[in-house]
């Protein structure tokens, strides 16, 4: 530019060229502000999964407690048998 003046019309496109400039300065500031934002959500969401599979490998089993409790008593009963029977032969 060699000194000439703008016209009005070259005034308002480097206007509106400087506002679409800020304008997508914002627009990537919100969008990278968006992106923290879910990486954030997803290690949050990964630690919380991670730890729900844990709890789930820790008590799969639980269930079969009642029946361990069970058959051991069973089997408790069917010793002390054997050992009077064993009583008994001995004497």
């Amino acid at each position: 530019m060699s000194g000439r003046r703008l016209t009005a019309n070259e005034s308002k496109w480097w206007l509106t060229l400087g506002v679409g400039v800020v304008i997508l300065l914002v627009v990537w500031g919100l969008l990278e502000l968006l992106r923290r934002t879910v990486n954030d959500v997803e290690e949050g969401v990964s630690r919380v999964w991670t730890a729900g599979k844990r709890l789930a490998q820790n008590t799969q089993t639980t269930h079969l407690l009642q029946g361990t409790k069970a058959r051991g008593g069973e089997l408790l009963e069917e010793l002390e048998q054997h050992q009077r029977l064993a009583e008994r032969s001995a004497k």
